[in-house]
């Protein structure tokens, strides 16, 4: 494709209103000002991200029709007897075969129980905030308020209407039949808030989430905040070395920016830099805690994405995460750079998993990468297996388009 000077021209005239149109959105996962960029850019007629706004439109379309859930919805209850308290079951814990009530579970690492997901509350939360991270993505491009209307009624059907809100904490979160109603392994689950936060910065605009929507949900995440940096279970999940750990922070730092507790959020991304980094990659850029799983691919690669939105948070505080190292290389490259090969799905990887990994995974990580700087490591597999757009492949609107 050519592009003329009058291209650029209304591009660049396209960018500045934008700008002078409103200030960039609240979003801390996303970065703000790539989706002023990005929606200018599809203003001023870029077809490059044309292929991405047409799939989020069809996604938000179909959001349109989903039923709002609640922890009402659930058929079991927490040991607390409270419909209103978050419960989910441990994916990975099956019934002992030698006992003859199957008491207590036992583990069987990466095969997910399907009892585990039948009336719990996991699958539906996580639906909830993705949905109005989707909805509130597409209501930013679009301004088409109807994408801002279900996302607010999903939002406040889960977290605010006193018939059917959560309790904000997840004291009940992953419990173990046979040992116990709960654990901090649990709060795992709760990472898809930061999703959920992006989704309602980026609704902040419409009529449909209102001032006082605003006010109670902070209300609520202020709440909850509060659990999961103090409580035993929150305790424990921040203790953890292998990926409950790095997203724990994930999630804490994301509440605490919006929020607004900055020294919190730089405090826990500064810390990251020994307590995760230095700890989970080796300087061969392996991660053993996760490369010892049954989906060690998988794990990999989600860990690095608990990391990389970390550092991509740094930047709101100041904390360059990308520029850490230890003095025998231990750092945030040296881990993509051994999983980039892997964007290949033809490429065998090493182990073998009981489970086979979306490949698709690794290229944003590998966009975000070379956003702080260049690397042939990463910028040849990225370039060689970066397809068309896919769905839900929503980093593309904020650097698709530079690629």
């Amino acid at each position: 494709m050519k592009f003329t000077l009058g291209f650029f021209t209304s591009l660049f005239f396209a960018l500045i209103g934008a700008m002078r149109a409103g200030e960039a959105p609240r979003t801390f996962g996303f970065n703000a000002e790539g989706l002023v960029a990005a929606r200018a850019r599809l203003a001023a007629g870029d077809e490059r991200l044309a292929p991405s706004l047409d799939l989020l439109r069809a996604e938000a379309d179909r959001l349109l029709k989903l039923q709002p859930a609640s922890v009402m919805d659930k058929t079991r209850t927490a040991a607390s007897g409270d419909k209103h308290d978050y419960f989910s079951f441990a994916p990975y814990w099956w019934p002992d075969p030698k006992k003859s009530d199957g008491l207590p579970y036992i583990r069987d690492d990466g095969r997910v129980n399907p009892d585990s997901k039948r009336g719990t509350d996991s699958g539906a939360f996580s639906r909830t905030c993705n949905a109005v991270e989707t909805l509130g993505l597409a209501y930013w491009f679009t301004r088409d308020e109807r994408y801002a209307q279900k996302a607010a009624t999903l939002t406040r059907t889960w977290f605010l209407d006193a018939a059917t809100r959560m309790n904000p904490s997840l004291e009940y979160a992953q419990a173990i039949p046979g040992l116990n109603h709960g654990r901090g392994i649990g709060i795992l689950e709760a990472r898809h808030l930061s999703n959920l936060v992006d989704g309602l910065a980026l609704i902040a605009g419409s009529t449909a989430w209102s001032t006082a929507d605003s006010t109670a949900m902070t209300g609520w995440l202020t709440t909850y905040y509060d659990w999961v940096t103090t409580s035993k279970n929150g305790r424990e999940e921040a203790a953890a070395q292998n990926n409950h750990g790095s997203w724990y922070d994930v999630q804490v730092v994301a509440l605490a920016l919006n929020l607004g507790r900055i020294a919190d959020a730089k405090k826990i991304v500064a810390q990251a830099t020994t307590k995760r980094i230095q700890r989970q990659i080796e300087p061969d850029g392996r991660q053993p805690l996760e490369l010892a799983r049954t989906k060690s691919l998988d794990y990999s690669c989600f860990n690095l994405e608990a990391l990389v939105r970390l550092a991509r948070f740094g930047e709101s505080v100041g904390v360059d995460l990308w520029k850490f190292s230890t003095s025998d290389g231990r750092n945030l490259r040296a881990a993509l750079r051994l999983v980039a090969p892997y964007a290949d799905p033809a490429k065998k990887w090493p182990k073998e998993d009981i489970k086979a990994t979306d490949r698709a995974r690794i290229l944003p990580l590998l966009v975000e990468a070379l956003r702080h700087g260049p690397d042939a490591s990463l910028s040849a597999p990225l370039a060689q297996h970066l397809g068309p757009a896919a769905s839900g492949e929503y980093w593309r609107f904020v650097w698709g388009g530079k690629l």
